[in-house]
């Protein structure tokens, strides 16, 4: 007979796994990841295009290289793989700037200093240093960061950004001063001109009529009431800006016709 004890602490919290998230209390639910839905349930025409154009724009600034490699069987190989995954691993930098900013949220989340490291990074540093400027310009204070969420009822579960308040927005939103926004990031593409999509708002929607959520201890907490507009910070290089995007009731109904689809 087994002696394994239930889970506590965090261990309690669901964990992702291949499209899945799977509670650890109760070994027969699974509930379908937000973002995996959203990738099978949803085309994504314009990700073709910007894979095909990357993947030519990396040929074409290192031609030598690849005019080498195509007369060498042994190094053809490599080189056709180099040039396949080459948006494979601009998405991994973008995560890495992602992760940066999310560790950022948290030391304000939690008081604590920001990790050295990262102000010190030249590539990611950029991004920080508009990042920051937001929290100061915009008068933001962090609810959440990285809370994973669920909705049992409608069988899904994510990882959301953040939850954030800020004066500045709710005025210029009309919204109550205390109002709480869910928070997203977005690091593509180019500023005022490309880069944050609608599907953000059926994302944030499923996050904010998710029913419950788990603190970092593995506590299982109703989450707050959140507007029904969203915010997506969109950082790069040369700055930033807060876009607003509808995560409403029929932003909601558009992602469980997605989820449907999935």
């Amino acid at each position: 007979r087994s002696t394994k004890s239930a889970p506590t602490g965090s261990d309690r919290i669901p964990r992702r796994s291949q499209g899945w998230y799977r509670d650890p209390l109760d070994s027969k639910v699974k509930l379908r990841s937000v973002t995996t839905i959203l990738s099978q349930g949803m085309p994504k025409e314009a990700l073709v295009f910007w894979a095909g154009n990357l993947t030519a724009e990396t040929a074409l600034d290192n031609l030598p290289y690849l005019v080498r490699a195509s007369l060498r069987p042994e190094d053809r190989a490599e080189a056709y793989d180099w040039l396949r995954r080459a948006h494979t691993r601009k998405k991994d930098a973008r995560a890495d700037i992602g992760s940066a900013v999310h560790t950022v949220i948290e030391a304000h989340v939690l008081g604590q200093p920001i990790p050295a490291e990262l102000l010190e990074d030249d590539e990611i540093a950029p991004y920080l240093s508009h990042f920051l400027r937001f929290v100061e310009e915009w008068q933001v204070t962090f609810e959440a960061s990285e809370m994973v969420i669920a909705n049992y009822r409608e069988g899904y579960a994510g990882t959301l950004d953040y939850l954030l308040r800020s004066p500045l927005i709710s005025a210029a939103l009309k919204a109550p001063a205390d109002a709480v926004f869910m928070g997203d990031t977005k690091t593509g593409g180019e500023l005022d001109v490309k880069g944050v999509y609608a599907e953000a708002g059926l994302q944030m929607s499923a996050y904010a009529h998710a029913e419950i959520g788990w603190l970092r201890d593995g506590t299982k907490v109703p989450l707050p009431k959140v507007h029904d507009t969203g915010i997506v910070l969109h950082l790069r290089p040369e700055g930033y800006r807060p876009v607003p995007v509808a995560c409403g009731d029929r932003e909601f109904a558009a992602f469980l016709h997605a989820r449907d689809i999935a």
